[in-house]
């Protein structure tokens, strides 16, 4: 029996995941859950991320009882969203689906433990899921003076030609693994991300000062105010509960809402 992976990031994951249990220290959004099963996880272990609006950081373990995959979140508040290493070393169970709690898996128990009783069990790999959604939009009438605003499912969706624009993400706005250099892949203009309830040790807003330090503007939404892993609820409804110092002297304050925020990056141009 091969080990589980443990990862900080599920998209991550490679097609070597097939068959095997994941640990990925990403939130349990469907977009994340949706991101394993692609992969073809047995298994999947992921951060509830505060939980937040419409209980969208554990949204995925429902997704996944329906395609028969055990699922699981670990508490923010006991592993540092973005570390894969926390999970197993640190992580306590707050959600489990109905597969995973047919195998003994329960709140409360540590994620060690539901590693050694999932990798009792006789699991296959996850089917084949559907296709999302388009995951990735360009806001044509949010740019202006030579900028562009893109809104994604994903951090890992921000590309090369993301660079000089601003990208709106529906993901954590934790680094991975604490490093300073993954917090956006691309010299973007403005970064917006989901504060994750902030976490163990706010682990949940670590990208902000790594923003800072490569000149670029960064912003939290509360991940109580928009839904985590998708991208278009943090354009149309997430309010800025936390920026770094570029994005305030740029216009940028705790209250905004993710479009007003995105409108004093373009206006300050």
């Amino acid at each position: 029996m091969l080990p589980p992976i443990v990862l900080d990031s599920v998209t991550h994951l490679s097609a070597d995941a097939r068959g095997r249990i994941a640990v990925c220290a990403s939130h349990g959004a469907v977009y994340a859950a949706w991101y394993g099963a692609k992969k073809g996880v047995s298994a999947l272990i992921l951060n509830d991320a505060g939980i937040g609006r419409e209980q969208a950081g554990i949204s995925g373990l429902a997704w996944l009882d329906g395609l028969g995959v055990p699922g699981a979140t670990v508490s923010h508040h006991s592993a540092r969203i973005g570390w894969g290493a926390d999970m197993p070393e640190r992580g306590v169970l707050s959600f489990v689906n109905a597969a995973a709690a047919s195998l003994g898996l329960r709140r409360g128990m540590s994620c060690a433990e539901a590693l050694e009783r999932l990798g009792r069990a006789d699991l296959a790999p996850s089917p084949a899921p559907a296709a999302l959604d388009e995951a990735r939009h360009e806001i044509t009438e949010a740019g202006g003076r030579g900028i562009r605003v893109f809104v994604l499912d994903s951090n890992g969706l921000v590309g090369s030609e993301d660079a000089g624009h601003i990208v709106v993400t529906a993901s954590h706005g934790g680094l991975l693994a604490g490093r300073p250099e993954t917090a956006v892949k691309s010299a973007v203009r403005a970064a917006v991300y989901v504060d994750a309830d902030r976490g163990l040790d706010d682990a949940g807003i670590s990208r902000l000062p790594a923003l800072e330090a490569r000149g670029i503007a960064g912003a939290m939404v509360s991940v109580f105010s928009a839904r985590i892993g998708d991208g278009l609820s943090v354009w149309n409804d997430g309010y800025v509960s936390a920026v770094n110092g570029i994005a305030e002297r740029r216009g940028g304050a705790v209250g905004q809402s993710t479009q007003d925020f995105v409108a004093a990056m373009v206006a300050a141009a």
